[in-house]
């Protein structure tokens, strides 16, 4: 131990700048870790905010799950995804829920969406504001059917108020103003029990106990006399029984509030995974490839080491406290660096509009401890990282300890190997889709990532041989150069390695979604075929489409609402549901405002209880004209829908194209639609929106419409996925560049100071290190556009149909970062040696 630690303490201060680029590359491995585990687990401990049931201290409301059993591997296996539409429960619950002693209140309340002066507003019964602190401003509750109360502390009383329920216009009276959280409208509970439209279901009871009663017991007693009036209980119900309720308590009652809050949150929890994982990976190839190459410039000091008597175990245990050393102080300033950088994270997803409403990403006393335990987990890595470094020195018998050794044949194998298992996974992504398809490519990206860093000497020597010539071209310098790469490839496969790397992951991850977004774009552009758009806040009123219909000069009118289905299927022997984008349209002359490639079958026979599918979806499920699909709507109710066409364009259009009364019948506040409108080829367009905003009072008429595509929100937290990803890997790369080459740059000033003694000039040396350079960087370059290409071809084959596709601005970027990082971390380490000067009678010191 005496050996060891005397060993490693003149080794630290004698290897400093080897040392530094250990530290820094420990340092983001921390902090990236530290980072990324915070965003985790603020994500999985998150909960919709409570606002409106604050008050209440308890909530009955529907279950806002639904679920998908299949056999799987012999044991039926059952999962689950949460719902974006109100679950609504039978008006009984109110009348059970209040003979329940400890009860003082129980509060029925409704919600449905209002048009109020061009902005949109939500409509609820006055009874309500018992369950939040909502409060008169000024004047007096409502009292009578056409009366409201206004919401957010806007609005003055006496005024004469128009608001738009349900495609209907009515005038009320405002008899009061209240102030609290959001913006809603207020008024009586009869007559919103009539505009809601759903007189026998409610959105939820809210429950105030009496004073003194806890409210875990006052839950259980209220379960008890839901089961008792009929009301199923979740925990007691059948599978798709869509009665069953849920009682909520403390933190739960958001849930009853901001219905896309639980889904998005597993969604955000499964990117994030994703964005762990591979930054884990890439973490381990950088700082093992990092200390290895940190202890490969040692080499022939350790060899002499072991070849004077130094035992195995003292050297691995003086490189291993060389390493503790280094990693004690780089962890934990990681650790603190990982605090600002998950704010900045959270900020980046709350300003791209990644998270929903009502999500609160929580900071529990939990998560604190969560940087020093990536902390000590960096430390472990260093520690696995030092004694796979040196364990090849190590064994060696003292003889052997200074012989330069060529790679064996058993890592060529296993180079091999691993580029068959990518091409492997690559096939894998093209003959699947949706996220299976993005984790395959991944996958494929990691494998042949880390295959090329096995197979860096091999690669490097292929490279020279074609290099090798065009250096030769520059003079004595490029011969130089040419002479250098060849007989030392296993020093420049280390020096290609960070660059493939930082190129494959950047690539697959930007092109990725850059090829998915171009060619949505391309199809949405394509589909839209409609020269105006008429939409309202608050809705249409109704019987706008007909109206529009009517205009003069209007060719087809086609109203488009956005909404989401569940797919409930069975995918490599495993239950899977998968929440995907649709729109709802009306038939009537379709294809003259949009065009989605039809294939077979007509859309003129869109209806309710039919469906029309794109063409992948088509294929992947057997579906055709004639056949049936089975789809869960957003709130859960599952049918079976018939087909009539199958097309092309789903990358715009989504999977599926639903008739709007069958999307609408199942989705609690509908989002506002549009009005696409194809004017006759002769029509005078002026005209047209003149006579529309005369037929449609209040609305807005849109030129040039913009296409139709997907939900946005999913794009952002894509995007927001795609910037992490990239800058965690780029961070990494750059370091692992730097690092790397500084490495290779120390440690050939022996060899520069000898060339200088044989005659070669500065100039000469510094365009053979600029060669070099070059070469490097050229190499990396291509094997790392080349190991992208092939599970990006297979994604963007398999989803989008189209070649890959990077923006020039991108390619343009990463290719820079490449070329800077590695010129900064090639050329100044070895400038000073340059400028000395080395009389041919005298030897420089260190040859």
């Amino acid at each position: 131990m005496k050996v060891a630690a005397l060993l490693a303490a003149r080794a630290t201060r004698a290897h400093r700048k080897a040392w530094t680029a250990v530290f820094a590359a420990l340092t983001l491995t921390s902090l990236l870790l530290g980072a990324f585990g915070l965003t985790l687990v603020s994500a999985w401990s998150a909960h919709p905010r409570v606002e409106r049931y604050a008050g209440a201290d308890l909530v009955v409301a529907g279950d806002q799950t639904t679920r998908f059993s299949a056999a799987s591997l012999g044991d039926r296996e059952t999962v689950s995804a949460g719902l974006t539409e109100r679950v609504r429960i039978p008006r009984t619950a109110l009348t059970a829920v209040r003979a329940v002693p400890g009860v003082r209140t129980a509060v029925a309340d409704v919600e449905f969406p209002v048009g109020r002066a061009g902005r949109s507003a939500i409509g609820r019964p006055w009874e309500a504001t018992q369950l939040a602190p909502y409060a008169l401003r000024t004047g007096r509750a409502p009292q009578r059917a056409g009366e409201v109360v206004t919401g957010g502390g806007a609005g003055r009383v006496g005024a004469r108020l128009t608001l738009r329920v349900g495609g209907r216009d009515t005038a009320y009276t405002v008899v009061g103003v209240a102030e609290g959280p959001g913006t809603a409208v207020w008024f009586t509970g009869a007559e919103a029990r009539r505009l809601a439209g759903h007189p026998e279901s409610l959105d939820a009871v809210g429950v105030v106990a009496e004073p003194g009663t806890d409210p875990g017991e006052l839950a259980g007693r209220v379960r008890k006399a839901l089961a008792a009036a009929g009301v199923t209980d979740v925990g007691h119900r059948a599978e798709g029984d869509p009665a069953a309720v849920r009682v909520l308590t403390g933190g739960e009652r958001g849930e009853a509030e901001f219905l896309a809050a639980a889904p998005a949150r597993g969604e955000l929890l499964a990117a994030l995974g994703s964005v762990a994982g591979a930054v884990v990976l890439v973490a381990l190839l950088v700082v093992s490839s990092t200390i290895v190459q940190a202890l490969r410039q040692r080499s022939h000091e350790l060899g002499l080491l072991r070849a004077v008597g130094a035992t195995p175990g003292q050297l691995r245990g003086a490189v291993g406290r060389e390493v503790a050393r280094v990693a004690a102080w780089a962890a934990p300033a990681g650790a603190v660096g990982a605090v600002p950088v998950y704010l900045g994270l959270r900020a980046l997803l709350d300003a791209r509009g990644a998270l929903p409403t009502g999500l609160e990403l929580t900071l529990p006393p939990l998560l604190w401890p969560v940087p020093l335990v990536t902390a000590a987990v960096t430390v472990l890595v260093a520690g696995i990282a030092a004694l796979i470094g040196c364990s090849g020195t190590a064994k060696l018998r003292p003889a052997e300890a200074l012989r330069e050794r060529a790679p064996g044949s058993a890592r060529r194998i296993t180079g091999l190997v691993l580029l068959f298992v990518g091409a492997s996974s690559a096939g894998t992504a093209a003959l699947q889709q949706g996220a299976t398809a993005a984790a395959a490519a991944g996958g494929a990206a990691v494998t042949m990532v880390i295959a090329c860093a096995v197979l860096g000497p091999w690669i490097a020597e292929g490279a020279m041989r074609l290099l090798g010539a065009p250096l030769r071209l520059f003079g004595p310098g490029g011969r130089l150069a040419a002479a250098n790469c060849a007989a030392s490839a296993h020093r420049l496969g280390a020096a290609i390695t960070p660059i493939v790397l930082v190129t494959a992951f950047a690539g697959v991850q930007l092109a990725g979604g850059a090829t998915m977004t171009h060619a949505g774009d391309a199809q949405a552009r394509r589909v839209l075929r409609a020269d105006l758009a008429v939409r309202a806040d608050g809705g249409l009123p109704a019987g706008a489409v007909e109206r529009i219909r009517e205009v003069p000069g209007v060719r087809a009118a086609t109203e488009v609402v956005p909404g989401t289905v569940l797919l409930a299927q069975s995918r490599l022997g495993a239950p899977e549901l998968e929440r995907l984008p649709v729109f709802g349209v009306t038939p009537e002359r379709l294809t003259h405002t949009l065009d989605p490639g039809v294939r077979d079958g007509d859309l003129a026979r869109l209806r309710p209880g039919t469906v029309a599918v794109g063409t992948d979806r088509a294929d992947s499920l057997g579906a055709r004209p004639g056949s049936t699909v089975t789809l869960r709507f957003g709130d859960g109710q599952e049918t079976r829908l018939r087909v009539v066409a199958t097309y092309q364009r789903s990358l715009a259009l989504g999977d599926f194209l639903l008739s709007r009364e069958d999307l609408l019948r199942h989705t609690s506040l509908p989002a506002t639609g549009r009005v696409l409108v194809a004017t006759a080829p002769d029509a005078d367009r002026k005209a047209v929106t003149k006579a529309l905003a005369r037929a449609v009072p209040g609305a807005r008429v849109e030129r040039d419409p913009a296409p139709v595509r997907g939900e946005a929100a999913e794009q952002a937290l894509a995007e927001v996925v795609s910037v992490a990803v990239v800058g965690a890997v780029g961070g990494f790369t750059v370091i692992a560049v730097l690092s790397t080459l500084a490495l290779i740059a120390t440690g050939r000033r022996p060899e520069l100071r000898l060339l200088r003694l044989a005659g070669a000039g500065r100039r000469q040396l510094r365009r053979m290190l600029r060669l070099e350079a070059a070469a490097t960087v050229l190499t990396g370059l291509v094997v790392g556009a080349a190991v992208a290409s092939v599970p990006l071809l297979a994604f963007s084959m398999a989803m989008a149909g189209t070649l890959p596709y990077l923006p020039p601005v991108q390619a343009a970027v990463i290719v820079a970062v490449v070329v800077v990082t590695a010129a900064a971390g090639s050329l100044p380490p070895v400038w000073t040696t340059l400028r000395g000067r080395y009389p041919r009678s005298s030897s420089p010191s260190g040859v």
